[in-house]
């Protein structure tokens, strides 16, 4: 045999196999090279001419390696000439009996004789013996080494630190005395946050909207085709890290604060929750586009139903239309020009703009209340201190119950109950921080409201099918009515441009010092009525 190894110049030909367990070892670590080098002096001590080297980057409990099943296949094509395979140690070739075993039966079979530096391999009871009491050791060092893993791991989530890999809009970096710490990763985490916030508040109606939000966000990762599934958009929603806490049920480690910035409070977090165990909404129609952003908002004057729209073809072009489709409408299937339809609904929008000095009395007002909001935030964190006293008191008063119950669904309830108010301490913990410093200026907090007060037509103008979408949500109480012969009939306004309305209608009065009374002489009654909202707003203060 080995003179069939033997090369032209009378050395034996060899293969050397290295393996490391993961990438990681292969970029930040030089244990391939360290391999490598023991089995060429090896070989050259042996006298054997090294043709080819073969490595992993893979665990030793696996069979199917691509360095390991390439080495196989050399062996294989070169099996009229035998080539001796060097590993530097026997865990190199597996950390597990079972491989070892079928690994070592595959390289035989393939041709292949196996040598080590730390190892003398042989075919008798005694040399089998050590071999596989060393298979055995390896595998119990990696099956121990996983355990001491991972409760390492649980260790540090039970601290507060996430373990695995940073979910979208965080990232790790190292933090004196922590370790490895997530945090905010921009601006993914203020689209994430904007998207979160925004379904909690309804300004998205259902998931599908968040993820049309999502995939409309040219820095957000998405997947080779561009979309944001389905499955990691409702990720997004139920992962309790994007408010600053984690869970890991399958490790037993409870709700509870983690050590990293959320990028929602936890009340956000669980008014999202609410919404999704909620009632099921009707999901967003797929067929909303920038060429029909009315289609579905705007109703048929005759029966009621959501207009509908396409594109009609003509003699030399493709011309757009809404219309009605519903059985029994009496103006089933007639089409009424798109440009006719969003002219007057432009219209319409443009008329919701209020005055200059209208808007300035209105941005004045927010303030007053802002301001006002502000001072008396303190003086609430006493109701909210005796609110969380309460909860702490259920608590204990359940785990009393909790400690005499014998019924396993009892149990479960008590257990799912405690578990609820153990979430509703940590909201109002989260406010007693909170209080008393509010989490934006003013300027941050209204200057997208106010600008939208301002002119909701400009943002109709330049804004995308989503904020297109969230105009006629804000601006109008109600869909719109759109009759064939007289055009969109009295639209709902909501309640900000109502109050605006009614405003500048005057039905405002001035109040007497001295109450509801006819007005003193000396008071004056030539001010009883508001002509001028902002002039009068301004004589007042």
């Amino acid at each position: 045999m080995m003179d069939s190894m033997k090369g032209k110049n009378g050395s034996s030909k060899a293969v050397i196999y290295c393996r490391v367990s993961d990438t990681k070892q292969t970029t930040r670590g030089t244990g391939l090279h360290s391999q490598e080098t023991r089995c060429r002096e090896y070989a050259s001590f042996r006298g054997h001419d090294v043709v080819q080297v073969f490595a992993d980057d893979a665990s030793g409990g696996l069979i199917n390696r691509p360095g390991m099943q390439a080495m196989l296949s050399f062996l294989r094509q070169n099996r009229r000439q035998p080539h001796v395979v060097i590993i530097d140690d026997i865990s190199r070739l597996a950390r597990g009996i079972q491989a070892h075993l079928e690994l070592r039966a595959a390289i035989s079979k393939a041709g292949g004789i196996l040598e080590s530096p730390t190892l003398e391999f042989g075919e008798d009871s005694d040399s089998q013996l050590i071999e596989n009491l060393l298979a055995s050791v390896s595998q119990h060092q990696r099956q121990k080494n996983g355990e001491q893993t991972l409760n390492r791991m649980r260790a540090r989530a039970l601290n507060g630190y996430w373990v695995f890999h940073a979910p979208v809009g965080y990232k790790y970096e190292r933090v004196s005395g922590q370790g490895k710490v997530l945090l905010p990763d921009e601006p993914c985490a203020s689209i994430l946050r904007e998207a979160l916030e925004g379904y909690a508040c309804e300004r998205f109606s259902t998931q599908a909207e968040v993820k049309r939000f999502l995939e409309a966000q040219p820095e957000f990762p998405k997947t080779p085709r561009g979309e944001v599934t389905n499955q990691r958009v409702n990720d997004f929603l139920t992962q309790p890290l994007y408010a600053g806490y984690l869970e890991l049920p399958k490790w037993d480690v409870s709700f509870r604060p983690a050590k990293h910035e959320g990028l929602i409070s936890l009340e956000t977090f669980k008014t999202i929750q609410n919404r999704l165990n909620g009632t099921a909404r009707v999901p967003a129609r797929k067929d909303i586009s920038q060429d029909f952003p009315l289609r579905g908002f705007v109703l048929c004057g005759c029966c009621g139903t959501p207009l509908t729209a396409n594109w009609s073809k003509g003699k030399a072009a493709h011309y757009p239309y809404y219309l009605c489709r519903q059985k029994d409408c009496a103006a089933k299937g007639k089409s009424i020009r798109r440009e006719l339809v969003e002219e007057e609904f432009e219209a319409l929008l443009k008329a919701l703009r209020p005055s200059a000095e209208l808007f300035e009395w209105a941005s004045s007002l927010f303030r007053d209340l802002w301001e006002q909001r502000a001072k008396t935030m303190k003086e609430q964190g006493k109701s909210v201190k005796a609110e969380l006293s309460q909860i702490e008191r259920k608590i204990a008063q359940l785990m009393d119950r909790l400690m005499e119950a014998d019924s396993e669904s009892v149990i479960r309830a008590y257990e799912k109950r405690i578990g609820d108010l153990e979430t509703d301490r940590m909201i109002i913990r989260e406010r007693i921080e909170k209080c008393g410093t509010p989490l934006a200026t003013y300027e941050e907090t209204f200057e997208h409201s106010m600008t939208f007060l301002a002119n909701p037509w400009k943002i109709w103008e330049n804004g995308s099918i989503e904020h297109r979408q969230t105009v006629l949500k804000l601006a109008f109480a109600d869909q719109l009515a759109y009759d064939r012969e007289s055009g969109f009939r009295t639209p709902e306004i909501s309640l900000p441009f109502k109050m605006l309305e009614d405003i500048c209608s005057g039905n405002l009065e001035m109040a007497h010092p001295r109450g509801f009374e006819p007005l003193a002489s000396a008071f004056g009654a030539g001010l009883m009525a508001f002509p001028n909202c902002a002039t009068e707003y301004a004589r007042a203060r």
